[in-house]
Protein backbone atom coordinates (compact mmCIF):
# COMPACT_ATOMS: atom_id res chain seq x y z
CA UNK A 1 0.00 0.00 0.00
CA UNK A 2 3.07 2.25 1.02
CA UNK A 3 4.57 1.86 -2.92
CA UNK A 4 1.30 2.83 -4.42
CA UNK A 5 0.69 5.83 -1.97
CA UNK A 6 4.23 6.81 -3.01
CA UNK A 7 3.46 6.42 -6.86
CA UNK A 8 0.22 8.52 -6.34
CA UNK A 9 2.12 11.22 -4.54
CA UNK A 10 5.24 11.53 -7.12
CA UNK A 11 2.19 11.86 -9.82
CA UNK A 12 0.84 14.55 -8.09
CA UNK A 13 4.19 16.50 -8.37
CA UNK A 14 4.65 15.30 -11.71
CA UNK A 15 1.14 16.94 -13.05
CA UNK A 16 1.17 19.83 -15.30
CA UNK A 17 -1.52 20.89 -17.36
CA UNK A 18 0.00 22.26 -21.20
CA UNK A 19 0.15 25.98 -21.05
CA UNK A 20 -2.25 26.48 -23.29
CA UNK A 21 -5.91 23.85 -23.26
CA UNK A 22 -6.72 24.47 -27.62
CA UNK A 23 -10.19 24.73 -28.71
CA UNK A 24 -11.19 23.56 -32.39
CA UNK A 25 -11.19 26.29 -34.93
CA UNK A 26 -10.28 30.21 -34.07
CA UNK A 27 -11.46 29.61 -30.04
CA UNK A 28 -8.09 28.10 -29.85
CA UNK A 29 -6.30 30.77 -30.19
CA UNK A 30 -8.24 32.88 -27.20
CA UNK A 31 -8.44 30.64 -24.65
CA UNK A 32 -5.62 29.62 -22.15
CA UNK A 33 -5.10 26.85 -20.35
CA UNK A 34 -6.19 28.50 -16.47
CA UNK A 35 -5.27 32.08 -16.87
CA UNK A 36 -1.82 31.71 -17.02
CA UNK A 37 -0.24 35.03 -18.37
CA UNK A 38 -3.73 35.98 -20.04
CA UNK A 39 -4.99 39.13 -20.34
CA UNK A 40 -7.80 39.19 -23.37
CA UNK A 41 -9.21 42.19 -24.44
CA UNK A 42 -12.96 41.32 -23.84
CA UNK A 43 -14.36 42.50 -20.47
CA UNK A 44 -15.23 39.13 -18.96
CA UNK A 45 -17.55 38.95 -15.77
CA UNK A 46 -16.06 40.29 -12.49
CA UNK A 47 -16.08 38.58 -9.15
CA UNK A 48 -16.53 40.74 -5.87
CA UNK A 49 -15.82 39.53 -2.65
CA UNK A 50 -16.52 40.93 0.36
CA UNK A 51 -14.50 39.38 3.04
CA UNK A 52 -15.42 41.49 6.07
CA UNK A 53 -19.48 39.53 5.91
CA UNK A 54 -18.87 36.14 6.92
CA UNK A 55 -22.77 34.28 5.53
CA UNK A 56 -21.90 30.66 7.24
CA UNK A 57 -19.39 29.27 9.29
CA UNK A 58 -18.54 25.85 7.63
CA UNK A 59 -19.37 23.02 9.34
CA UNK A 60 -18.61 20.42 6.62
CA UNK A 61 -16.49 17.80 5.84
CA UNK A 62 -15.72 16.08 2.64
CA UNK A 63 -15.99 12.55 2.22
CA UNK A 64 -17.02 9.22 0.68
CA UNK A 65 -18.32 5.96 0.94
CA UNK A 66 -16.92 2.44 0.19
CA UNK A 67 -19.20 -0.27 -0.77
CA UNK A 68 -18.68 -4.19 -0.39
CA UNK A 69 -18.09 -5.60 -4.08
CA UNK A 70 -15.78 -8.52 -5.26
CA UNK A 71 -13.57 -5.81 -6.95
CA UNK A 72 -12.46 -4.97 -3.21
CA UNK A 73 -11.43 -8.21 -2.44
CA UNK A 74 -7.66 -9.32 -2.32
CA UNK A 75 -6.11 -10.42 -5.46
CA UNK A 76 -8.68 -8.78 -7.07
CA UNK A 77 -7.84 -6.23 -9.88
CA UNK A 78 -9.30 -2.93 -8.13
CA UNK A 79 -7.77 -4.03 -4.77
CA UNK A 80 -4.58 -2.49 -4.54
CA UNK A 81 -5.19 0.66 -6.02
CA UNK A 82 -8.78 1.66 -4.16
CA UNK A 83 -6.96 1.15 -0.38
CA UNK A 84 -4.00 2.51 -1.34
CA UNK A 85 -6.19 5.73 -3.12
CA UNK A 86 -8.49 5.27 0.59
CA UNK A 87 -5.35 5.63 2.30
CA UNK A 88 -3.66 8.51 0.73
CA UNK A 89 -7.33 10.40 1.29
CA UNK A 90 -7.06 10.87 5.10
CA UNK A 91 -10.79 11.85 5.14
CA UNK A 92 -13.45 11.34 7.91
CA UNK A 93 -16.59 9.72 8.38
CA UNK A 94 -15.95 7.01 5.80
CA UNK A 95 -19.16 4.84 5.35
CA UNK A 96 -18.63 1.47 4.85
CA UNK A 97 -21.28 -0.62 3.61
CA UNK A 98 -21.48 -4.79 3.08
CA UNK A 99 -25.05 -4.79 1.48
CA UNK A 100 -27.46 -7.28 0.06
CA UNK A 101 -26.06 -8.43 -3.78
CA UNK A 102 -23.38 -10.47 -1.90
CA UNK A 103 -25.23 -11.84 0.79
CA UNK A 104 -21.91 -13.92 1.72
CA UNK A 105 -20.25 -10.91 2.17
CA UNK A 106 -22.23 -8.76 4.13
CA UNK A 107 -24.31 -11.05 6.67
CA UNK A 108 -22.85 -12.80 9.50
CA UNK A 109 -25.20 -15.32 10.05
CA UNK A 110 -26.98 -16.35 6.86
CA UNK A 111 -29.22 -19.86 9.11
CA UNK A 112 -31.32 -19.67 12.14
CA UNK A 113 -30.21 -20.39 15.45
CA UNK A 114 -31.72 -24.37 15.51
CA UNK A 115 -30.56 -27.55 17.63
CA UNK A 116 -27.72 -25.92 19.39
CA UNK A 117 -25.98 -24.99 16.97
CA UNK A 118 -25.28 -21.53 14.97
CA UNK A 119 -23.94 -20.56 11.32
CA UNK A 120 -22.10 -17.49 12.38
CA UNK A 121 -19.23 -16.93 9.54
CA UNK A 122 -17.30 -14.06 8.99
CA UNK A 123 -14.89 -16.01 6.65
CA UNK A 124 -15.81 -13.24 3.66
CA UNK A 125 -16.64 -10.89 5.66
CA UNK A 126 -13.69 -10.04 7.42
CA UNK A 127 -10.69 -9.77 4.73
CA UNK A 128 -12.17 -6.15 3.55
CA UNK A 129 -13.39 -5.58 6.80
CA UNK A 130 -10.13 -5.42 8.03
CA UNK A 131 -8.44 -3.90 4.80
CA UNK A 132 -10.67 -1.06 5.28
CA UNK A 133 -9.73 -0.13 8.38
CA UNK A 134 -6.40 -0.28 7.77
CA UNK A 135 -6.71 1.95 4.85
CA UNK A 136 -8.47 5.03 7.31
CA UNK A 137 -6.29 4.29 10.41
CA UNK A 138 -6.63 6.97 12.64
CA UNK A 139 -9.51 8.80 10.84
CA UNK A 140 -13.57 8.26 12.54
CA UNK A 141 -15.59 5.27 10.16
CA UNK A 142 -19.44 4.83 9.57
CA UNK A 143 -20.06 1.37 9.99
CA UNK A 144 -23.53 -0.06 8.21
CA UNK A 145 -24.11 -3.22 8.16
CA UNK A 146 -27.36 -2.51 6.22
CA UNK A 147 -28.67 -5.92 5.22
CA UNK A 148 -30.73 -7.85 8.14
CA UNK A 149 -30.41 -12.00 7.90
CA UNK A 150 -33.42 -12.90 5.26
CA UNK A 151 -34.45 -15.57 7.76
CA UNK A 152 -35.38 -12.95 10.31
CA UNK A 153 -38.22 -11.95 8.41
CA UNK A 154 -41.36 -13.90 7.67
CA UNK A 155 -41.66 -14.93 3.93
CA UNK A 156 -43.53 -17.40 1.64
CA UNK A 157 -40.71 -19.42 1.32
CA UNK A 158 -37.55 -19.55 2.83
CA UNK A 159 -34.85 -17.03 0.66
CA UNK A 160 -32.14 -18.83 -1.24
CA UNK A 161 -29.05 -17.01 -2.61
CA UNK A 162 -25.75 -18.26 -4.39
CA UNK A 163 -23.23 -20.46 -2.45
CA UNK A 164 -20.71 -18.52 -4.51
CA UNK A 165 -19.66 -15.04 -2.43
CA UNK A 166 -18.71 -13.41 -5.06
CA UNK A 167 -22.67 -14.16 -7.42
CA UNK A 168 -24.50 -10.72 -7.47
CA UNK A 169 -28.03 -11.91 -6.37
CA UNK A 170 -30.65 -8.82 -5.63
CA UNK A 171 -33.52 -10.36 -4.24
CA UNK A 172 -32.20 -11.71 -0.78
CA UNK A 173 -34.08 -8.39 1.54
CA UNK A 174 -37.83 -9.72 1.08
CA UNK A 175 -40.19 -9.55 3.44
CA UNK A 176 -41.91 -6.51 5.55
CA UNK A 177 -42.70 -8.00 8.84
CA UNK A 178 -40.24 -8.91 11.29
CA UNK A 179 -40.46 -13.12 13.05
CA UNK A 180 -39.72 -11.48 16.18
CA UNK A 181 -42.15 -8.55 16.88
CA UNK A 182 -39.89 -7.34 20.34
CA UNK A 183 -36.95 -7.23 17.73
CA UNK A 184 -34.89 -8.23 20.52
CA UNK A 185 -33.40 -11.23 18.12
CA UNK A 186 -32.49 -8.27 15.36
CA UNK A 187 -31.06 -5.89 18.05
CA UNK A 188 -28.99 -9.14 19.38
CA UNK A 189 -27.59 -9.94 16.00
CA UNK A 190 -26.19 -5.82 15.69
CA UNK A 191 -25.02 -6.09 19.42
CA UNK A 192 -23.14 -8.78 18.18
CA UNK A 193 -21.59 -7.91 15.36
CA UNK A 194 -20.00 -4.57 16.95
CA UNK A 195 -19.00 -6.95 19.64
CA UNK A 196 -17.23 -9.37 17.14
CA UNK A 197 -15.30 -5.68 15.70
CA UNK A 198 -14.57 -3.97 18.85
CA UNK A 199 -14.74 -6.07 21.95
CA UNK A 200 -12.66 -9.33 20.57
CA UNK A 201 -15.98 -11.61 19.81
CA UNK A 202 -19.28 -12.58 21.26
CA UNK A 203 -21.06 -14.98 22.79
CA UNK A 204 -23.50 -16.34 20.36
CA UNK A 205 -27.26 -18.04 21.10
CA UNK A 206 -26.42 -20.66 22.83
CA UNK A 207 -24.04 -19.55 24.94
CA UNK A 208 -20.70 -20.31 22.67
CA UNK A 209 -17.79 -17.91 22.90
CA UNK A 210 -16.69 -16.59 19.18
CA UNK A 211 -13.13 -15.12 19.59
CA UNK A 212 -11.97 -12.25 16.61
CA UNK A 213 -9.43 -10.85 17.99
CA UNK A 214 -10.87 -7.45 17.04
CA UNK A 215 -10.35 -4.21 19.32
CA UNK A 216 -11.43 -1.76 16.29
CA UNK A 217 -12.61 1.60 17.46
CA UNK A 218 -16.11 2.55 15.67
CA UNK A 219 -17.29 6.04 16.15
CA UNK A 220 -20.37 5.73 14.16
CA UNK A 221 -22.87 2.93 13.21
CA UNK A 222 -26.09 3.93 10.56
CA UNK A 223 -28.92 1.79 10.93
CA UNK A 224 -30.03 0.26 7.97
CA UNK A 225 -29.97 1.73 4.54
CA UNK A 226 -32.52 3.62 1.94
CA UNK A 227 -34.84 1.96 4.58
CA UNK A 228 -38.41 3.12 2.34
CA UNK A 229 -36.78 0.39 -0.42
CA UNK A 230 -35.25 -2.07 1.68
CA UNK A 231 -38.31 -3.91 3.68
CA UNK A 232 -40.60 -0.58 2.88
CA UNK A 233 -40.13 0.42 6.63
CA UNK A 234 -43.01 2.52 7.81
CA UNK A 235 -41.92 5.75 9.90
CA UNK A 236 -43.08 3.95 13.22
CA UNK A 237 -41.90 0.78 12.70
CA UNK A 238 -38.59 1.94 11.91
CA UNK A 239 -38.34 4.33 14.88
CA UNK A 240 -39.37 0.97 17.27
CA UNK A 241 -36.27 -0.63 15.26
CA UNK A 242 -34.25 2.00 15.61
CA UNK A 243 -34.60 2.19 19.52
CA UNK A 244 -34.19 -1.33 20.01
CA UNK A 245 -31.14 -1.88 18.20
CA UNK A 246 -29.38 1.23 19.33
CA UNK A 247 -29.92 0.01 23.03
CA UNK A 248 -28.52 -3.07 22.83
CA UNK A 249 -25.52 -1.17 21.13
CA UNK A 250 -24.85 0.58 23.44
CA UNK A 251 -24.65 -2.14 26.09
CA UNK A 252 -21.36 -2.69 23.67
CA UNK A 253 -20.32 0.46 23.46
CA UNK A 254 -21.68 3.15 25.44
CA UNK A 255 -19.96 5.93 23.79
CA UNK A 256 -20.64 4.75 19.84
CA UNK A 257 -23.03 7.01 17.78
CA UNK A 258 -25.68 6.56 15.29
CA UNK A 259 -26.59 7.44 12.10
CA UNK A 260 -30.45 6.87 11.30
CA UNK A 261 -32.14 6.80 8.17
CA UNK A 262 -30.40 7.21 5.03
CA UNK A 263 -33.03 7.74 2.66
CA UNK A 264 -33.29 7.19 -0.99
CA UNK A 265 -35.94 9.61 -2.09
CA UNK A 266 -35.65 12.00 0.57
CA UNK A 267 -38.36 14.39 -0.72
CA UNK A 268 -40.96 11.67 -1.09
CA UNK A 269 -40.68 11.07 2.41
CA UNK A 270 -40.80 14.12 4.56
CA UNK A 271 -43.76 12.21 6.89
CA UNK A 272 -39.38 10.05 8.05
CA UNK A 273 -38.26 13.00 9.38
CA UNK A 274 -41.32 14.61 11.08
CA UNK A 275 -41.95 11.27 12.64
CA UNK A 276 -38.40 10.45 13.65
CA UNK A 277 -37.10 13.22 14.51
CA UNK A 278 -39.44 14.26 17.11
CA UNK A 279 -37.99 13.09 20.86
CA UNK A 280 -41.56 11.99 21.52
CA UNK A 281 -41.77 9.09 19.69
CA UNK A 282 -38.43 7.82 21.14
CA UNK A 283 -37.53 5.69 24.23
CA UNK A 284 -36.22 8.04 26.73
CA UNK A 285 -32.62 8.54 26.15
CA UNK A 286 -32.81 7.04 22.84
CA UNK A 287 -29.77 9.14 20.70
CA UNK A 288 -30.15 11.36 17.45
CA UNK A 289 -26.83 12.38 16.71
CA UNK A 290 -27.63 12.29 13.04
CA UNK A 291 -29.77 11.63 9.98
CA UNK A 292 -28.72 10.57 7.03
CA UNK A 293 -30.13 11.06 2.88
CA UNK A 294 -28.94 10.73 -0.29
CA UNK A 295 -28.92 12.57 -3.84
CA UNK A 296 -28.16 10.99 -7.45
CA UNK A 297 -29.03 12.36 -10.62
CA UNK A 298 -30.09 10.75 -13.05
CA UNK A 299 -30.33 11.76 -16.77
CA UNK A 300 -33.53 10.01 -19.09
CA UNK A 301 -31.76 7.33 -21.91
CA UNK A 302 -31.90 9.93 -24.67
CA UNK A 303 -29.78 12.22 -22.91
CA UNK A 304 -26.26 13.11 -24.24
CA UNK A 305 -23.09 15.15 -22.38
CA UNK A 306 -24.20 18.24 -23.83
CA UNK A 307 -27.61 17.52 -22.06
CA UNK A 308 -26.11 16.21 -18.78
CA UNK A 309 -24.72 19.26 -18.10
CA UNK A 310 -27.69 20.94 -17.46
CA UNK A 311 -29.57 18.08 -16.17
CA UNK A 312 -27.57 17.39 -13.62
CA UNK A 313 -27.47 20.74 -11.83
CA UNK A 314 -31.10 21.06 -12.62
CA UNK A 315 -31.00 17.87 -10.40
CA UNK A 316 -28.84 19.32 -7.66
CA UNK A 317 -30.95 22.27 -7.35
CA UNK A 318 -33.67 20.22 -6.76
CA UNK A 319 -32.13 18.56 -3.87
CA UNK A 320 -30.61 21.66 -2.44
CA UNK A 321 -34.42 22.72 -2.08
CA UNK A 322 -35.03 19.39 -0.26
CA UNK A 323 -32.11 19.74 1.78
CA UNK A 324 -33.96 23.21 3.18
CA UNK A 325 -36.78 21.80 3.62
CA UNK A 326 -35.45 18.81 5.86
CA UNK A 327 -33.37 21.64 7.74
CA UNK A 328 -36.16 22.82 8.95
CA UNK A 329 -37.68 19.72 10.23
CA UNK A 330 -34.84 19.18 11.83
CA UNK A 331 -33.98 22.35 13.74
CA UNK A 332 -37.60 22.37 14.75
CA UNK A 333 -37.69 19.28 16.12
CA UNK A 334 -34.03 17.86 17.08
CA UNK A 335 -31.82 20.81 16.65
CA UNK A 336 -28.86 18.87 18.09
CA UNK A 337 -28.75 16.08 15.53
CA UNK A 338 -26.59 16.43 13.09
CA UNK A 339 -27.26 15.82 8.85
CA UNK A 340 -24.96 13.44 6.63
CA UNK A 341 -25.55 13.56 3.09
CA UNK A 342 -23.57 10.31 2.77
CA UNK A 343 -24.44 8.95 -0.90
CA UNK A 344 -24.33 11.91 -3.54
CA UNK A 345 -23.72 11.21 -7.07
CA UNK A 346 -24.83 10.18 -10.38
CA UNK A 347 -26.41 7.06 -11.76
CA UNK A 348 -26.35 6.64 -15.55
CA UNK A 349 -29.38 4.81 -17.70
CA UNK A 350 -27.00 2.05 -18.58
CA UNK A 351 -26.18 1.11 -15.05
CA UNK A 352 -29.65 -0.47 -14.75
CA UNK A 353 -30.08 -1.95 -18.25
CA UNK A 354 -26.87 -4.04 -16.63
CA UNK A 355 -28.92 -4.77 -13.54
CA UNK A 356 -32.47 -5.48 -15.53
CA UNK A 357 -31.13 -7.52 -18.08
CA UNK A 358 -28.50 -10.23 -17.84
CA UNK A 359 -26.12 -10.13 -20.65
CA UNK A 360 -26.26 -6.66 -21.59
CA UNK A 361 -23.05 -4.95 -22.15
CA UNK A 362 -22.92 -1.19 -20.87
CA UNK A 363 -21.60 1.63 -23.06
CA UNK A 364 -18.98 3.10 -21.45
CA UNK A 365 -19.19 6.62 -19.93
CA UNK A 366 -18.27 9.33 -22.78
CA UNK A 367 -15.54 11.73 -22.22
CA UNK A 368 -15.28 14.37 -19.42
CA UNK A 369 -18.29 12.28 -17.84
CA UNK A 370 -15.97 12.02 -14.77
CA UNK A 371 -15.35 15.88 -14.49
CA UNK A 372 -18.92 17.05 -14.83
CA UNK A 373 -20.08 14.32 -12.04
CA UNK A 374 -16.85 15.65 -9.87
CA UNK A 375 -18.21 19.55 -10.65
CA UNK A 376 -21.69 18.36 -9.59
CA UNK A 377 -20.54 17.27 -6.27
CA UNK A 378 -18.22 20.02 -5.66
CA UNK A 379 -20.96 22.43 -6.56
CA UNK A 380 -23.25 20.60 -4.20
CA UNK A 381 -20.84 20.64 -1.29
CA UNK A 382 -20.64 24.39 -1.64
CA UNK A 383 -23.95 25.01 -1.57
CA UNK A 384 -24.87 22.63 1.64
CA UNK A 385 -21.68 24.54 3.07
CA UNK A 386 -24.28 27.60 2.91
CA UNK A 387 -26.53 25.71 4.79
CA UNK A 388 -24.48 24.27 7.85
CA UNK A 389 -24.50 20.62 6.77
CA UNK A 390 -22.18 18.52 8.54
CA UNK A 391 -21.46 15.36 6.35
CA UNK A 392 -20.91 14.90 2.19
CA UNK A 393 -20.55 11.62 1.01
CA UNK A 394 -19.69 10.95 -2.53
CA UNK A 395 -20.53 7.65 -3.98
CA UNK A 396 -18.25 5.48 -4.19
CA UNK A 397 -15.17 4.36 -3.82
CA UNK A 398 -15.65 1.20 -6.63
CA UNK A 399 -18.00 0.58 -9.16
CA UNK A 400 -17.63 -1.79 -11.87
CA UNK A 401 -19.34 -3.03 -15.19
CA UNK A 402 -22.81 -5.07 -13.18
CA UNK A 403 -21.91 -2.58 -10.34
CA UNK A 404 -22.98 0.32 -10.52
CA UNK A 405 -19.98 1.92 -12.85
CA UNK A 406 -20.89 5.93 -13.34
CA UNK A 407 -20.51 6.05 -9.34
CA UNK A 408 -17.01 4.96 -9.30
CA UNK A 409 -14.25 7.06 -7.98
CA UNK A 410 -12.27 4.58 -9.31
CA UNK A 411 -10.86 3.89 -13.17
CA UNK A 412 -12.08 0.73 -13.18
CA UNK A 413 -10.16 -0.39 -16.49
CA UNK A 414 -6.35 0.76 -14.58
CA UNK A 415 -7.42 0.73 -10.87
CA UNK A 416 -6.74 4.79 -10.52
CA UNK A 417 -8.57 7.21 -9.22
CA UNK A 418 -10.36 9.03 -11.66
CA UNK A 419 -11.67 13.03 -11.47
CA UNK A 420 -14.58 12.24 -9.17
CA UNK A 421 -11.78 10.96 -6.56
CA UNK A 422 -8.96 13.92 -7.68
CA UNK A 423 -12.19 16.55 -7.14
CA UNK A 424 -12.67 15.16 -3.51
CA UNK A 425 -9.43 14.88 -2.82
CA UNK A 426 -9.23 18.68 -3.82
CA UNK A 427 -11.45 19.92 -1.62
CA UNK A 428 -10.70 17.61 1.35
CA UNK A 429 -7.16 19.47 0.97
CA UNK A 430 -8.31 23.17 1.00
CA UNK A 431 -11.68 23.32 3.04
CA UNK A 432 -13.52 21.73 6.36
CA UNK A 433 -14.86 22.54 9.55
CA UNK A 434 -14.04 26.09 10.85
CA UNK A 435 -13.85 27.84 7.49
CA UNK A 436 -15.67 31.45 7.61
CA UNK A 437 -18.03 31.42 3.73
CA UNK A 438 -17.72 35.21 2.86
CA UNK A 439 -20.28 36.92 1.02
CA UNK A 440 -19.39 36.58 -3.00
CA UNK A 441 -21.04 37.98 -5.69
CA UNK A 442 -20.45 35.67 -9.31
CA UNK A 443 -22.88 36.79 -12.20
CA UNK A 444 -21.20 34.44 -14.52
CA UNK A 445 -24.36 31.69 -14.05
CA UNK A 446 -21.74 28.67 -15.98
CA UNK A 447 -19.99 28.96 -13.14
CA UNK A 448 -20.26 28.43 -9.58
CA UNK A 449 -17.52 31.13 -7.36
CA UNK A 450 -17.42 31.43 -3.84
CA UNK A 451 -15.26 32.42 -1.57
CA UNK A 452 -13.73 31.17 1.96
CA UNK A 453 -11.51 32.25 4.86
CA UNK A 454 -9.68 29.33 5.35
CA UNK A 455 -7.05 27.85 8.25
CA UNK A 456 -4.70 28.83 4.86
CA UNK A 457 -5.96 32.11 4.44
CA UNK A 458 -8.16 33.41 1.64
CA UNK A 459 -9.44 31.00 -1.20
CA UNK A 460 -11.99 30.72 -4.14
CA UNK A 461 -13.63 27.61 -5.24
CA UNK A 462 -14.60 28.10 -9.09
CA UNK A 463 -16.32 25.28 -10.76
CA UNK A 464 -17.68 25.42 -14.45
CA UNK A 465 -20.69 23.50 -14.58
CA UNK A 466 -20.96 23.77 -18.35
CA UNK A 467 -18.92 21.80 -21.48
CA UNK A 468 -17.54 24.41 -22.91
CA UNK A 469 -14.17 27.12 -21.71
CA UNK A 470 -15.30 30.08 -19.44
CA UNK A 471 -13.27 32.98 -18.66
CA UNK A 472 -14.20 35.17 -15.63
CA UNK A 473 -11.89 38.26 -13.84
CA UNK A 474 -11.91 37.87 -10.45
CA UNK A 475 -10.48 40.68 -7.62
CA UNK A 476 -7.46 42.72 -8.29
CA UNK A 477 -6.01 40.79 -4.69
CA UNK A 478 -6.20 37.41 -6.89
CA UNK A 479 -2.92 38.15 -8.93
CA UNK A 480 -0.32 35.53 -8.45
CA UNK A 481 -3.09 33.03 -6.65
CA UNK A 482 -1.64 29.20 -6.24
CA UNK A 483 -4.41 27.43 -8.63
CA UNK A 484 -5.03 23.63 -7.53
CA UNK A 485 -7.32 22.26 -10.53
CA UNK A 486 -9.13 19.60 -11.30
CA UNK A 487 -10.11 19.02 -15.34
CA UNK A 488 -9.92 17.15 -18.74
CA UNK A 489 -6.42 17.85 -18.85
CA UNK A 490 -5.41 16.31 -15.44
CA UNK A 491 -6.86 13.24 -16.63
CA UNK A 492 -6.97 10.11 -13.92
CA UNK A 493 -4.20 12.16 -11.80
CA UNK A 494 -3.68 14.27 -9.25
CA UNK A 495 -5.22 18.07 -9.19
CA UNK A 496 -1.97 20.18 -11.08
CA UNK A 497 -0.88 23.13 -9.94
CA UNK A 498 -0.54 26.57 -11.43
CA UNK A 499 -0.05 30.18 -10.89
CA UNK A 500 -2.53 33.20 -11.79
CA UNK A 501 -0.32 36.16 -13.50
CA UNK A 502 -3.15 39.04 -13.81
CA UNK A 503 -6.78 38.93 -12.77
CA UNK A 504 -8.45 36.80 -15.74
CA UNK A 505 -9.03 33.48 -14.58
CA UNK A 506 -9.83 30.65 -17.86
CA UNK A 507 -11.36 27.45 -17.10
CA UNK A 508 -11.78 24.25 -19.15
CA UNK A 509 -15.08 22.30 -19.78
CA UNK A 510 -16.00 21.22 -16.15
CA UNK A 511 -13.18 22.05 -14.38
CA UNK A 512 -12.83 22.76 -10.21
CA UNK A 513 -10.23 25.24 -9.25
CA UNK A 514 -8.82 26.11 -5.89
CA UNK A 515 -7.12 29.46 -5.52
CA UNK A 516 -5.43 29.82 -2.61
CA UNK A 517 -3.85 33.88 -2.25
CA UNK A 518 -0.77 35.05 -1.73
Amino acid sequence: MQRLRTKLLARKKRMSRPSKWFLSGFVAALVCSCAVGAQETAKPDEVKVDWAKVIQASQSTPTLQVVVNPQLLRGAKLHDGSFAALHMLGADYVRYVPWLPYPRQAVAELSAPANGKTSWDFTHIDPTFEDFMKATDGHSVIINFSTIPAWMYKTDKPVTFPDDPNQVFWHYTQGTELRDPSMKEVSDYFARLLSWYTKGGFTDEYGKRWDSGHHYKIAYWEVLNEIEFEHHWTPQEYTKFYDSVTAAMRKVDPNIKFVALALAAPSKHPEMFEYFLNPANHRKGAPLDFISYHFYASPSPDQTLDDWQYTFFDQAEGFLNTVRYVEQIRKRLSPSTKTDLDELGVILPEDGKEIRQPGYVAKPEPQNYWNLDGAMYAYIYEETAKMGIDVLGESQLVGYPSQYPSVSMMNYNTAEPNPRFWVLKLLKDHFGPGDKLVDTTNPNESLSVQAFETKQGKSLLVINKRNRAEQITLPAEADGAAISLVAPSTGDHAPAQETLHGRILSLQPFEVAVLQYK
